[in-house]
């Protein structure tokens, strides 16, 4: 099943669960015991915060671009397909998914390098009489002359760059999608009545795949729009010193938000299996031992309509 848009699909896969592997570690050794009621130790500082929160907002921000990108590829898979044979190749896809990792990265850099642990002895919180060596996290002398401002370029960047731009854009592309669908679906029915049932056949596997993104992209839309709403509402109670909501309210609301996109990460695959016939038969395969058949059920290319009215071969993914 290799193809662009499933090396895409499969990188944001990695994405999702890597988003949701790293904090395991610290959810088990604190929050699966009764540590969580002690202040965190000197020596798990660093890994609390890399774990739980830095390294996780890699891969979401990861994750998020994917997704831009697969939606961008779809649009000119559907809308230019002339240029999706030199545009939209796995080479690039490959590339591209790199070069993602690495923004991603970079735009949580500034984190890793803003503070530094200083061991503390305090009373301990749940021995009587007793202390314990724990931790504060103290900021770098340029991260503390100017901490307001640091602050508000860091978060501002995340609300506009790793959710509104994206989110938005992934509205704008859906609708496009939609609509190329319901061009797409009359021209079938004309082909149809015209009786060229191969190209029709070839529309509807398109509106099929583009009909599964669609479901993908919307999916993402609908739990990370709340998330950036929380963060934009955080960053004016911040800025201003204005009280929208009460912290604890603004807890609660931000774990559910993030436990709904942990969520929604395993539901892709029940996507990929109720609207992906290929993807049905492939995963069957895995277990059943059964070799692919001899004639491909599956064309490795699939023709699309551009916007003259022409088809082009794409070297994208198959039938679904």
């Amino acid at each position: 099943m290799r193809s662009p848009t499933n090396a895409l699909l499969v990188a944001m896969a990695i994405s999702d669960m890597l988003t949701g592997v790293f904090p395991v570690p610290i959810f088990m050794h604190f929050f699966g015991t009764e540590r969580f009621w002690e202040y965190v130790p000197y020596e798990w500082c660093l890994a609390y915060k890399y774990l739980s929160e830095l390294i996780p907002t890699i891969f979401h921000t990861a994750s998020i671009w994917l997704t831009m990108a697969l939606a961008v590829q779809r649009y000119i898979y559907v809308c230019h397909a002339f240029k999706a044979r030199t545009w939209c190749t796995t080479e690039n896809v490959l590339r591209g998914t790199v070069l993602i990792y690495v923004l991603a990265f970079l735009s949580q850099l500034c984190r890793f390098l803003e503070d530094y642990p200083l061991a503390v002895e305090l009373d301990s919180l749940v021995t009587p009489n007793a202390t314990v060596v724990g931790c504060v996290m103290v900021f770098h002398a340029w991260a503390e002359a100017s901490k307001t401002l640091y602050y508000n370029l860091y978060f501002w960047f995340r609300v506009i760059f790793i959710h509104l731009v994206p989110c938005i854009s992934l509205v704008v592309m859906n609708a496009l999608l939609i609509y190329a669908m319901r061009v797409a679906q009359r021209r079938r029915m004309m082909l149809l009545r015209q009786n060229k049932k191969s190209e029709s056949k070839k529309l509807k596997d398109s509106n099929c795949t583009t009909l599964m993104l669609v479901a993908v992209v919307g999916l993402f839309l609908l739990v990370e729009f709340p998330l950036g709403i929380l963060l934009i509402i955080m960053i004016i109670s911040n800025t201003f010193d204005i009280d929208i909501l009460e912290q604890p309210t603004f807890q609660t609301l931000s774990l559910f938000s993030n436990f709904f996109i942990l969520l929604s990460y395993p539901l892709n695959f029940f996507i990929y299996c109720g609207m992906s016939k290929q993807f049905r038969e492939t995963f069957k395969r895995l277990f059943t031992g059964s070799g692919l058949p001899m004639e491909r059920e599956y064309s490795q290319y699939m023709t699309l309509p551009t916007e003259n009215g022409k088809t082009a071969v794409t070297g994208d993914e198959t039938a679904l």
